[in-house]
């Protein structure tokens, strides 16, 4: 829910398509993009083969393009998804899908005389569907080492097959790898530069970064989610204003150093125990006496016997 609140402004999501789909041109507007159902179900009918899928996608908006409109979807992705082309086609192709049964249905509905050519589709010669484009945000900082097209999911074919093949590409943005974007949107921009500084653990050049500046809260959860940080998200909703996120990121260290201190403790406590036992065994102690005093079981003492060999 962070995420598909955070691009559900229009401001952010233009921003994104037209720094990574559209090379930095100002092709999409914030002020002419609407958001649609995210539900794409529908029935796949071929021959008597009757499939009903149910799909719902996570951000679906639509932009006027001139007297058209083009339809772009966002995907939301934390790991790798090894049939992520398919899935990705699977939704544009529903959506494709959609749209063809709603101008039938108006056909019908309007009671539009059709060829024998036009009734076996329900569209007629001169409809034209719109253009689908989708982008998968990965948000971790392990590279993406899944396919990126429906060719990298297919088995390797011989030249001649490939060249006749259709392939389906998808457009992936990796957080880790982006680098080579500059959004120009401010949103946008500081959720993919801190979450990049915070996987190297690079936290004081975030703090040079942001000073004494605030964010907005949903940012900040934004933020505070691609990282994988509970902390960072529960400083964003408990801010009301906007939250500094340099004292959000001194709290995690703070955090860090504790959870660091503690592992310590327990590991000299467990290097303590092993000690304690190795005694036992040097001394000749009866298993029932080492079992007692250590809480281990027969299996693991007689193993760090070996260990003591």
């Amino acid at each position: 829910m962070i995420f598909k609140d955070f691009w559900r402004e229009n401001d952010r999501f233009a921003s994104l398509f037209n720094t990574v789909v559209f090379g930095g041109k100002e092709i999409i507007k914030p002020e002419e993009l609407s958001e649609l159902d995210t539900d794409v179900s529908n029935v796949v009918e071929l021959g008597e083969y009757k499939e009903t899928l149910t799909r719902a996608r996570d951000i679906v908006k639509r932009a006027a393009y001139g007297v058209d409109f083009v339809i772009m979807g966002i995907e939301n992705q934390t790991r790798v998804h090894y049939g992520m082309p398919l899935r990705v086609m699977l939704y544009d192709s529903l959506g494709y899908l959609k749209e063809c049964r709603e101008i039938a249905r108006q056909h019908r509905k309007d009671g539009d005389r059709a060829t024998p050519e036009e009734f076996l589709s329900g569209l007629h010669k001169e409809d034209r569907l719109h253009p689908i484009i989708s982008i998968v945000i990965y948000y971790s900082e392990k590279p993406w080492d899944g396919p990126k097209s429906l060719k990298d999911l297919v088995v390797e074919m011989p030249e001649e097959i490939s060249r006749v093949f259709s392939d389906y590409r998808m457009n992936l943005l990796q957080v880790g790898e982006s680098e080579r974007y500059h959004f120009d949107n401010e949103d946008v921009q500081d959720v993919f530069e801190t979450a990049r500084l915070i996987y190297k653990g690079e936290f004081d050049q975030v703090k040079e970064m942001f000073g004494d500046r605030t964010v907005k809260s949903d940012v900040g959860a934004m933020i505070g989610v691609m990282t994988d940080s509970d902390l960072i998200v529960e400083r964003a909703y408990e801010s009301k204003g906007g939250m500094n996120m340099c004292t959000a990121l001194e709290k995690l260290e703070e955090r860090g150093r504790e959870e660091g201190r503690a592992e310590g403790r327990a590991e000299g406590r467990a290097e303590g125990k092993r000690e304690m036992i190795f005694a036992f065994l040097k001394a000749g102690a009866e298993i029932r006496v080492i079992k007692e005093a250590s809480g281990l079981s027969e299996e693991e003492i007689e193993k760090l016997r070996k260990e003591m060999k």
